[in-house]
């Protein structure tokens, strides 16, 4: 029998559900075919939400990841912010360890964060007092080859002090080139499914935050390939219905095929909050904890985040659709050309075109045929 994910027994919305059964017609599978000219709706608060928040234990929620059956908090810790100075060692060990104690069980990463350091400040704290064995633990890997891609898999694995990451997701796919990269003879999937066999990993996902159609390009590629992946991360915010919206052309066709949806940026790295729009950084959460995701990653620096964190789940309840139009009200005039979205309209946020040797050059085939 298919396991049904939480989000797809627990969705209320129109444009979703079109979305999800004109898939399946396509193909009859879960790799269901995506549609060649995604539109988005003309009412931006046409978007499929939540009827139900999750299983509450105290102050958190808790969700299931897609199809995996895996039970995760709805908010993560993002490894991004665990480095950053002026936080030292020490006041992040405190940290990860407050969060866990108090309920958050996701644990957010990059191979990249902070040259090592988010890794490696993760890893102490989870090896520490049994508290690996707490958490579901993601990272993401740059390399686009299966050599670089291996490489930097055991580079996490070092850093984290583990010997198993629970999923591991393509980083920053956000060029049209990356899908091709990642999936090609050489490419870095195959070193993913090695670690995998190898029991190095258990699920795979991937990330980008650019382009909701580079997104789609990926999921087509890869059922193409016949792969279907268990998690996929993206922005989700009260300014993404308005402008190249991956919550409108994304979003339906993850739960449509049953892939956990992890969200990000839910205030743009405090981009959002800083943009005069009439929002509130509690609202910002809800607003992402409203939509089927199965976690909203979001930075926490100081104790007084995590505490906006757990207050944001624990006042959480499902929006109205009428509730989400006001709120998408208040931010159009700020939102429709992406001017406080620096992930989509900038290079502020793209770590590898800053890095593209994190990359890891190109496959042997492209070496070959390329014009010298």
């Amino acid at each position: 029998m298919e396991r049904r994910g939480f989000a797809q027994s627990a969705v209320l919305g129109v444009g979703m559900m079109a979305g999800m059964k004109g898939a399946q017609a396509q193909s009859g599978s879960s790799a269901a075919a995506l549609p060649s000219n995604p539109a988005m709706p003309a009412d931006p608060a046409d978007l499929p939400l939540l009827t139900d928040a999750g299983e509450r234990q105290g102050d958190m929620l808790y969700r299931t990841l897609g199809r995996t059956g895996e039970r995760v908090s709805a908010i993560g810790m993002g490894g991004a912010h665990l480095a950053r100075p002026p936080l030292e060692e020490a006041d992040t060990i405190r940290l990860i360890h407050a969060g866990i104690d108090r309920g958050i069980t996701f644990m957010d990463n990059s191979w990249d964060y902070n040259s090592g350091r988010s890794e490696e400040r993760m890893g102490k704290a989870l090896a520490e007092g049994g508290y690996r064995n707490k958490v579901f633990l993601m990272t993401k890997i740059d390399g686009r080859t299966k050599e670089e891609a291996a490489r930097q898999i055991e580079t996490s694995l070092r850093r984290l002090r583990t010997d198993r990451i629970d999923l591991v997701q393509h980083h920053e796919i956000i060029r049209y080139d990356d899908p091709d990269r990642v999936f090609a003879a050489d490419g870095a999937m195959e070193a993913f499914l090695d670690a995998k066999q190898a029991g190095k990993l258990r699920y795979i996902g991937f990330t980008g935050h650019k382009d909701p159609r580079i997104h789609l390009y990926m999921l087509e590629v890869a059922a193409r390939r016949g792969f279907h992946f268990d998690a996929v991360q993206m922005p989700l915010n009260v300014m993404d219905a308005h402008f190249r919206s991956f919550a409108h052309l994304v979003l339906p066709q993850l739960i449509g095929q049953g892939i956990g949806v992890l969200g990000m940026k839910s205030m743009g790295d405090g981009v959002i909050l800083k943009s005069g729009a009439p929002v509130t950084a509690i609202e910002c959460l809800h607003f992402a904890l409203a939509l089927p995701t199965s976690v909203v990653i979001t930075g926490i620096d100081k104790p007084e985040i995590l505490d906006q964190a757990f207050e944001a789940t624990r006042t959480f309840r499902p929006q109205s659709r009428q509730q989400i139009a006001d709120l998408l009200d208040r931010t159009r005039g700020h939102a429709l050309e992406g001017r406080y979205e620096l992930f989509k309209t900038s290079s502020v946020f793209d770590s590898t075109a800053q890095h593209p040797d994190w990359l890891g050059g190109h496959t042997p085939e492209v070496e070959r045929l390329a014009p010298t």
